[in-house]
């Protein structure tokens, strides 16, 4: 029986969009590169931190995920909000352009806390919308791609953080704007109370590709299905985070070798990630999430990994030209904003509603996959002066994710407690089957 709800639902996306426009500032760390590079860091190092909390991000998200229960996910959101907090204070003690501080402190200690809050709005907003749940997570996560260009834009253009106090105040001041901001989204941090649904909203019926069937971790990691959206996912991500961390130095050189000053290059390139990418990233998550309630989330990501694979192909030509390198940056930025409103969805979808947040922290693992082996092949690649190179491997890794999403259809829990033979994985996936799966579940 559908009961009152405590509160406003909308608050919660309030909350949500609160919290992750912190937990988004892993995406700001292009604008601090400049600067350390300045300093005597190589490409290749500024890569390492990036990618150190990529990685550290996508393994606490397991932790997390197992914690959310237990722990409660607003106490879960304010123990990541102050050891992203701490990290960020950590390396401004340490003066702003110390190596180890900053790995440890921005990549291990950062990644940390974003990993701990990550995991909460996701898993409270599709409790209190599963009615809607692309459009829902597209909208939870969109302040993690928006809250990029503002970090971005205060150090730049805006604020001129780094100008003006030096990077080590940067880290300090934005440690301390982290902890509150994620205090105050905790607030409505919580689960609905059981039983309660929408007014009007039937749930799923217990059969797979609507949700309603609920595996746990260990029977989603016996099927084919996790294997090949984790493979997705860890390269369309993996590209996009590449993108990111060279979205400044790449177009800088590519647009000097077409002419433009180097000042010029700096702040067209800058403009490019802080507003085009930045932008196009947030809004991406709620239109990809609102367009898989529509479309479908299986065939939604083969649209996008798909077309993000031929942008990254095209955009070693693009990133030479001002225009062009706006309309290369907002399109990349939209389809990797994509991939946080439609895998969350795809793994509920898949592997059931009221097991997302167990499950999806370690689909989000190739997140973390993806955040080491591509950050860092873009950095080798550019310091042996070959980016282009470095944007044509991730353009064809996307195009071989989105096939590998094409053979994904829903498992059903009795084929998850079966031994592994290569007969059985395709039979699961249906691929020697005749079987007719109603187009719906192909969502």
């Amino acid at each position: 029986m559908t009961q009152n709800k405590p509160m406003n639902r909308w608050l919660v996306v309030f909350g949500a969009i609160t919290i992750q426009l912190c937990l988004g500032s892993i995406y700001a760390w292009s604008v601090y590169t400049p600067a350390l590079i300045a300093a005597g860091w190589s490409k290749l190092d500024t890569q390492f931190v990036f990618a150190a909390g990529l990685t550290s991000f996508a393994v606490t998200m397991v932790f997390a995920g197992r914690k959310l229960k237990t722990w409660g996910p607003r106490f879960l959101a304010i123990t990541g909000g102050l050891a992203l907090c701490a990290g960020y204070v950590l390396a401004g003690l340490a003066g702003g352009t110390q190596f180890w501080p900053i790995f440890l402190g921005v990549g291990v200690i950062g990644g940390i806390g974003i990993g701990l809050g990550y995991v909460v709005p996701i898993a409270v907003g599709m409790n209190w919308f599963p009615d809607h749940k692309g459009m829902i997570t597209g909208l939870a996560v969109a302040g993690f791609g928006f809250g990029a260009m503002a970090w971005v834009k205060l150090a730049g253009a805006w604020g001129n953080l780094i100008a003006s106090i030096g990077l080590g105040q940067t880290f300090i001041v934005y440690g301390i704007a982290f902890a509150a901001l994620v205090l105050i989204g905790s607030v409505w941090m919580k689960m609905p109370p059981h039983g309660w649904r929408p007014a009007g909203y039937q749930p799923p019926a217990q059969n797979s590709g609507s949700g309603g069937e609920n595996f746990s971790v260990g029977e989603m990691l016996h099927t084919p299905q996790f294997y090949l959206i984790f493979l997705t996912f860890a390269v369309s991500a993996g590209a996009g985070l590449m993108s990111i961390g060279l979205m400044k130095i790449y177009p800088m050189e590519a647009l000097q070798a077409s002419g433009y000053s180097g000042l010029q290059a700096s702040a067209i390139a800058g403009t490019a990630m802080a507003v085009f990418f930045s932008l196009a990233n947030g809004i991406g998550r709620i239109v990809w999430g609102i367009l898989s309630d529509k479309l479908g989330r299986k065939l939604s990501v083969i649209l996008m990994a798909g077309s993000q694979g031929v942008i990254l192909l095209a955009f070693t030509v693009m990133a030479g030209n001002e225009f062009l390198l706006y309309l290369g940056a907002t399109l990349i930025g939209f389809n990797f904003g994509g991939n946080f409103a439609l895998f969350p969805a795809l793994t509920a979808d898949e592997f059931g509603n009221h097991t997302v947040g167990q499950n999806y922290p370690y689909v989000f693992l190739s997140y973390g996959v993806g955040g080491i082996v591509f950050p860092v092949l873009g950095g080798m690649l550019g310091d042996m002066g070959n980016f282009t190179l470095a944007f044509s491997l991730c353009g064809v890794a996307c195009l071989f994710g989105a096939a590998a999403t094409a053979i994904v259809f829903p498992p059903h829990k009795s084929e998850a407690h079966q031994p592994f033979s290569v007969h059985g994985f395709f039979h699961q996936l249906h691929i020697f089957d005749h079987e007719t799966q109603p187009v719906k579940e192909l969502s």
